[in-house]
């Protein structure tokens, strides 16, 4: 019997049978979309007050009108035709027809606030202007589409945009290599680079970790379930524990917690007799997102930095999700003054298009021409996007409005807590935040921590599809609720995705109360 594969990238596979379609509210036309707000040149901080509507309530929930396609028939000819490993559409039974900012439009004609984001890909949401512009741009001007790694204008200026916003210290010497259109190509290069240029095979990886699909990058990657089905190994990995609060892999948790991994991974990697081979490179997400949406503590980070230094290891920043303003610094790893000798990017740098690049110390460049190559490698269309999304994330300073926006966030869901017991933890940075679910009912361990509740998740994660707000599932249980939402995001619809969240919860909740009470009558 095959075990059913649930976590593949941003994952959640988990179906929900009975997702409850959204009322519909046909008293508000949406006119929030960051991309109006943001036409202008205004300071990212100020472009959000007068372009949406006072009623934060019903953002989100209402008809545009009669629907537009076959929704249910598009479903049903998904489900008959595409594979067992598709997961978005399971948990989100929705056809989006057409999205602007942070609204999505379903073929039935409802409207969604998406807190999902292409998993972090859209930093200026859906469709913003200057990333359609950038398109046309390239598009109207008759330049090749396709050039694999050949040099041209739109390659060159987007270069420049990327390396200026990189810690300068990199920036002053790096090269970069284009990858396959996704951040696991890029995790890929970047291992065959440090391996090449140390003649070392050995990588540090640490739990929790994920860093793709292929191969390689599942070996460095904390889940199990999908290298053991396919018989892959960890190769020359060796894993070391990722500090956190509140399930601490050391039963202490705080500053205690934090010395204690950085000092378990120092004597290890010192350690002569320690059986550890030398490593040609450490790989760390500054904040593990499916993971369970948890930071690296700075000082942590630091000593990585100075451990890996001092042995001759090459530090491999893996930003694919954290990068480009997500977390409130440029860089997930500016937040500690950390500067890797590799960095992978994806995601938003492609402004909603698929690219993927390595950047690292030009004295690691030591491979041969074709030593990594991709077909695909050349997107212009990218370029064009990631330009214009690079160049007005620093422009607007929308690193800092995330990390304003997403203490608030933080904040007001932390406000919950005492009157919401299901909610176990609140952490993340910037507009890169999970939510916890634990059981309401059980006991704590000895750190506090109640047990994760999956099931009451994926009933969090219903309730909120029903009121008009996308979310999905992280974590090692799969547990967490993630909220990815774009840069964009303005005040009035911060306010109604706590709202909605608050009271999908708290529906859950009361919902899985029931279902425990009836089970333990019956």
């Amino acid at each position: 019997m095959t075990a059913a594969l649930t976590r593949p990238d941003d994952r959640s596979g988990t179906e929900d049978p009975a997702s409850p379609a959204p009322p519909a509210d046909t008293t508000l036309a949406d006119t929030t979309p960051a991309d109006t707000a943001h036409a202008d040149t205004a300071p990212a901080d100020t472009a959000h007050a007068d372009t949406v509507p006072s009623d934060a309530g019903r953002i989100g929930r209402q008809r545009s009108g009669t629907p537009v396609a076959d929704g249910p028939g598009i479903l049903r000819r998904q489900a008959a035709r595409e594979s067992s490993a598709r997961t978005y559409a399971r948990s989100l039974p929705i056809v989006p027809v057409r999205a602007r900012g942070m609204t999505v439009e379903g073929a039935d004609g409802r409207r969604y606030l998406d807190c999902l984001s292409g998993a972090g890909t859209l930093a200026l949401g859906h469709n913003h202007p200057v990333v359609l512009a950038a398109i046309r741009g390239v598009l109207d001007t008759g330049a090749p589409l396709h050039v694999l790694d050949l040099a041209t204008p739109v390659k060159d200026r987007f270069v420049e945009e990327l390396f200026a916003t990189l810690p300068p210290e990199l920036a002053r010497d790096a090269r970069i290599q284009f990858c396959g259109p996704a951040g696991t190509d890029a995790v890929e290069a970047a291992l065959k680079l440090v391996r090449t240029a140390t003649g070392r095979r050995g990588v540090v990886a640490f739990t929790g970790a994920y860093h793709g699909m292929t191969e390689g990058a599942l070996a460095v990657g904390g889940d199990t379930a999908i290298r053991d089905a396919i018989g892959a190994g960890t190769g020359d990995t060796v894993r070391l524990p990722f500090p956190q609060d509140y399930r601490c892999p050391f039963g202490t948790g705080g500053a205690e917690g934090e010395r204690i991994a950085a000092h378990y991974a120092r004597t290890l990697l010192t350690d002569p007799g320690g059986g550890v081979p030398a490593a040609a490179g450490m790989i760390v997400e500054p904040v593990q997102g499916e993971g369970g949406v948890l930071p690296a503590p700075d000082g942590w980070l630091r000593e990585m930095r100075r451990l890996t230094a001092e042995r001759g290891i090459a530090l491999i920043a893996d930003e694919v999700q954290t990068g480009l303003g997500r977390t409130g610094a440029m860089w997930g790893v500016d937040h500690a003054g950390v500067v890797p000798d590799v960095m992978v990017v994806s995601k938003a740098i492609g402004g909603s298009l698929p690219l993927a690049v390595v950047v690292y110390r030009a004295e690691l460049d030591r491979w041969w021409p074709g030593a990594h190559a991709g077909t695909f490698r050349g997107n212009q269309l990218a370029m064009a996007a990631g330009t214009a999304t690079i160049a007005f994330v620093r422009e607007h300073r929308l690193h800092k409005r995330a990390a304003l926006l997403g203490a608030r966030l933080a904040g007001a869901l932390r406000d919950l807590m005492p009157d919401q017991p299901a909610i176990g933890e609140v952490r993340g940075r910037g507009l890169m935040l999970g939510v916890e679910i634990v059981e309401p009912d059980a006991a704590p361990d000895a750190c506090g921590a109640r047990p994760a509740a999956p099931r009451l998740a994926i009933g969090v994660r219903r309730e909120a599809l029903a009121r008009g707000l996308i979310v999905e599932l992280g974590g090692r249980h799969d547990s967490v609720v993630r909220l990815l939402p774009p840069l964009t995001m303005t005040d009035v619809q911060a306010d109604a995705v706590l709202e909605r969240l608050a009271d999908a919860i708290e529906a859950a909740r009361s919902g899985h109360s029931g279902t425990a009470a009836g089970s333990g009558s019956a």
